[in-house]
Order: structure tokens, then sequence, then C-alpha cells
């Protein structure tokens, strides 16, 4: 038994400290809820300094951010006091050099497509010219050609629609380059910096940390990928080669899990 109190002993909790910063703003429990996407039972609980249903670490250190945020708190001194008092944060663990290699062996591939159109572009280009300046030269034979060759003159427009309409290219190339037998997920921080958390099918942390703006993360997985994203709005992000349009609003967290084939927002 201890005599007297320290100062962490004085300190109040974190939910008593976001209870009475909600309350100050004039907020109720339901317009926290409302605006930060946290459920109603998990604000109750996280106000009573019960965490056991946030569904882990990772997940508390992460609600604690939002509502601390929408109260006009410094997330920071709150989370580094869950850390202290629930054991400490874990050391974040960097994606697998696998992962990075794999996305950097993939994109050689575009341009094998580029390569294609321009050669048929060229090809097309070639014909046709030397049709006209063949037809040019001597009229008879040209007329002669318009009646009696008349699949002949067909024969370039297959080609022609293929190479002026090459929109769905780029769609199959940036399918092409990721595996199909895993799944493949990659984050851009565009917008700004964001905290982020990633695991794989079997819940092994990929990454824990901080994306700063302009640096990227590339994620794979044999069957699934499980995102939580603490700020969403300042995430580019991009599932099987293709980009998941979706508006995440700045400070949003979403939680994501995504599979093979092609991406659903999750």
């Amino acid at each position: 038994m201890s005599i007297g109190n320290s100062p962490e002993d004085d300190r109040p909790s974190i939910g008593r400290v976001l209870q009475q910063a909600r309350i100050g703003a004039g907020l109720t429990v339901e317009e926290i809820s409302s605006s930060t996407r946290v459920r109603i039972p998990i604000v109750h609980a996280i106000e009573e300094d019960d965490f056991s249903r946030c569904g882990g670490d990772v997940y508390a250190r992460g609600h604690i951010r939002t509502l601390a945020r929408a109260v006009g708190l410094d997330p920071e001194p709150l989370v580094s006091q869950y850390d202290a008092e629930h054991g400490g944060r874990p050391a974040p663990t960097p994606a697998a050099p696998l992962f990075e290699a794999e996305r950097i062996r993939s994109e050689p591939r575009r341009p094998n497509w580029t390569a294609a159109m321009v050669a048929a572009i060229v090809v097309v280009v070639g014909f046709v010219g030397f049709t006209f300046f063949k037809g040019g030269d001597d009229t008879p034979a040209a007329t002669q050609l318009a009646e009696g060759a008349a699949p002949n003159t067909k024969t370039p427009k297959p080609k022609t629609d293929k190479t002026v309409d090459p929109k769905p290219a780029p769609s199959d190339s940036a399918i092409a380059a990721a595996p199909r037998d895993k799944v493949t997920v990659r984050l851009n921080a565009n917008q700004g910096k964001s905290w982020i958390s990633a695991k794989d099918h079997n819940g092994r942390l990929l990454f824990d940390g901080l994306l700063l703006q302009g640096q990227t993360k590339t994620f794979q997985d044999q069957e699934r990928v499980d995102l939580v994203l603490g700020d969403a709005g300042s995430i580019e992000l991009f599932v099987n080669g293709k980009k998941v349009e979706d508006k995440f609003q700045p400070g949003q967290v979403e939680r994501l899990s995504y599979t093979k084939g092609d991406p659903a927002v999750g």
C-alpha cells in the first residue's frame, strides 16, 4: 500500500478529460458519434475509461485521436497517457521488402501498351498514305479500285477504330500491373499526413505509424488486407491496380478491408 499520490495519480483519466471537453463544447454523445462515426456505445465506454470495446490498442488509439480532435483537444498527450497505462505502444513493423519489390517489378509492363499502340498507328497511317498516293497518280486505276476492290477499302477501318479509341487500355494495364493471385493495396498521402495501420488476413500487423505527406506505402497478402486510416481524407487509395473513388472527409477515421478482384469501398 503506497502513501500519498504521485503527479500521475492526480492526473484526470482519459475518459474524464474527453467527457469534460465534450460537455464544455456543448456537444452531446449523439452529436459526437455522428460527426466522428464512432458508435455511441463506444463513446460512452471510452468516457468511462473502458477501452475493451474498441477492439484492441490500435483502434483505441484511433478513437482517442478522433474524439480529441472533435472536441478541440490535442490528441497526442492523451495517446501517450494511454500507452503509459496500457503497456506502451508496439514498435512499428515496416512493410516487408517483398511488397515494394512486387510493385517495382509490375511498373515496367505499362510502356508495352504504349509501344503497341504507337506501332499500330504507324502501320495504319503508312497504309492509308500509300493507298492515297497510289490512287492519286492514276485516275482510272483509282476508279477501278473503288469499284472492284471495295473489300480492301474497308481493311484499314478496323485498325483505325482500335487505335483511335484506346481508352480501355490504361484500365486493363492497371489491372495487369497488380498480381491477380494477391491483394495489392497502395496508399498515397497526397493531401497531408495520416496515421495508418495495416494487417494481413491472419491479423499480423504489417504497419502501424504515421504516413507523411508525399509518402507512399504498398501492402500485399494472399487473401485480404485490413486498413485503419486515421485521416482518410488525406489518403489516395489504389486496390488491385485501380483507384478507389470515395469522398473521405478530412479527419475521418475509416476501417477498410479488401480482397482479390475488382475493389469496392471497404
